[in-house]
């Protein structure tokens, strides 16, 4: 009964929303191309699901061409959300909203309807401002995170960004720089400063 309550959500007032915003639905995922990027929801059920209680995730993602290039990747034209280079919980991007659902005895699907829906559309506005493999890469060193450094790095030095990527770099040595692994990160980053010809300084 709960895992129909959770198909009938899917099915009558997910889809309804996201195909109204240009999402197609294969499977369990919601996905939309716009040039070279393909925006997804992905609805994850939890592995430790029973029939008093179904749990889900709400995965968001942004594939593109442009990074997947530079990674040395086939193109897919329909990734899959683990193949995105932007990956995101819908409560990493929406605080109002938990990072997973629970569909119990007790749960009345309006309640659910009202925080879902309405956080899905958050994430879609959201998305709106990630248009290029730039928005990616401005994302991931706003943090700084180390998650696609090295594509950015790659994109910066071949557009010229020599500024953007030191900085970004000193940034990182900054928030990573005593742990142990920086080591592998530091190899790899002055490699690729060096097939641009720009010298590697975190000073």
């Amino acid at each position: 009964m709960l895992q129909q309550l959770f198909n009938d959500l899917i099915k009558q007032d997910v889809k309804p929303l996201l195909s109204n915003y240009g999402y197609t639905k294969k499977s369990l995922n919601f996905s939309r191309k716009a040039d070279d990027l393909v925006y997804m929801f992905n609805f994850q059920k939890s592995s430790g699901n029973s029939a008093d209680n179904v749990m889900f995730y709400v995965n968001c993602g942004i594939y593109s061409v442009e990074l997947a290039q530079i990674q040395s990747k086939e193109i897919l034209t329909a990734p899959l959300e683990p193949e995105c280079h932007f990956r995101a919980r819908i409560g990493e991007i929406v605080q109002a909203v938990p990072d997973r659902f629970a569909v119990t005895p007790d749960t009345n699907k309006d309640d659910l309807i009202a925080v879902l829906l309405p956080g899905l559309e958050e994430v879609i506005r959201f998305f709106e401002t990630m248009t290029d493999a730039r928005s990616i890469v401005d994302y991931y060193m706003s943090g700084p995170f180390l998650h696609l450094s090295e594509e950015s790095f790659h994109l910066l030095l071949k557009s010229g960004e020599v500024t953007a990527a030191n900085l970004y770099l000193r940034a990182l040595h900054g928030k990573y720089g005593a742990e142990h692994r920086w080591t592998i990160f530091e190899n790899k980053y002055k490699a690729i400063f060096n097939i641009y010809g720009v010298k590697y300084d975190v000073s």
